[in-house]
């Protein structure tokens, strides 16, 4: 597998599961209680748990600025890290920018963007609809959309870790709230992050996570796990933005 963009913190499939915690409560717990063992059984799984499902609908939203909320609305196929989604931009409560995107660990195609495909027809490509471009090998060249591709592939791992590992450390039952009606574990986290975990299933919920440098925080909500089949935009649909340089800036690719 390649080496990920490192801007959500993993060393393997256990850096980010240590991260990502969960577990079964009782009404009598108290906010900032440390996990148990029952907790860390379930918490080792958490991860694997996402790959064994195979994937799930997610919607993330992102305050990137003031009055300025990003959204994707889409699902992933966890195996193979492949997503679809509608990506909308809301500033002062307007629309500036809805278009859909697909990813998968080396590349993020951008399209349903009016005047796109005749700006690219002109350019020499008349059956484009897509601009394709590689995704960052590193946090310092990322955008806002690649930090968030690389936290929703990231929350699954094709093996589980040990339990002992949840019992070191910050990591704390925080409380129980409801997400899409269902009810859920929260678990705190080092540096800023919680999850809720079902309490029905104990699959990954909600995951919240401050961005690196101060930045907003991620929310990534996951519901309806299982298998995902996605296929990429292909060939004949897609460009290139390094070939249509000028149209990528212009479209904000």
């Amino acid at each position: 597998m390649p080496a990920r963009c490192q801007l959500v913190p993993r060393a393997g499939a256990a850096g980010l599961a240590v991260l990502l915690l969960a577990g079964c409560t009782s009404d009598e717990r108290l906010s900032g209680e440390p996990v148990t063992e029952d907790d860390a059984a379930v918490l080792a799984e958490l991860l694997h748990r996402n790959h064994e499902e195979g994937g799930a609908d997610f919607v993330v939203t992102v305050p990137f600025a003031e009055d300025a909320v990003l959204t994707l609305t889409g699902e992933i196929d966890f195996r193979r890290a492949i997503g679809q989604a509608q990506a909308v931009t809301v500033v002062d409560g307007e629309d500036r920018d809805t278009r859909t995107l697909f990813f998968d660990r080396d590349a993020l195609w951008s399209g349903d963007l009016p005047g796109l495909p005749e700006a690219l027809a002109a350019d020499g490509d008349p059956t484009a609809s897509y601009l394709r471009r590689p995704l960052p090998t590193g946090p310092a060249e990322a955008e806002l959309i690649d930090v968030v591709v690389r936290v929703l592939q990231n929350l699954s791992a094709d093996a589980a870790d040990d339990p002992g590992a949840f019992l070191d450390g910050p990591y704390r039952w925080h409380g129980e709230q409801e997400v899409d009606g269902q009810a859920a574990s929260v678990y705190r986290l080092r540096d800023g992050r919680t999850v809720a975990v079902a309490d029905s299933d104990e699959t990954l919920v909600q995951y919240r996570t401050p961005l690196p440098g101060g930045g907003p925080e991620v929310t990534v909500t996951l519901a309806d796990h299982g298998t995902r089949r996605l296929a990429l935009p292909g060939e004949d649909e897609t460009a290139a933005a390094a070939d249509h340089t000028e149209i990528a800036e212009a479209f904000g690719v």
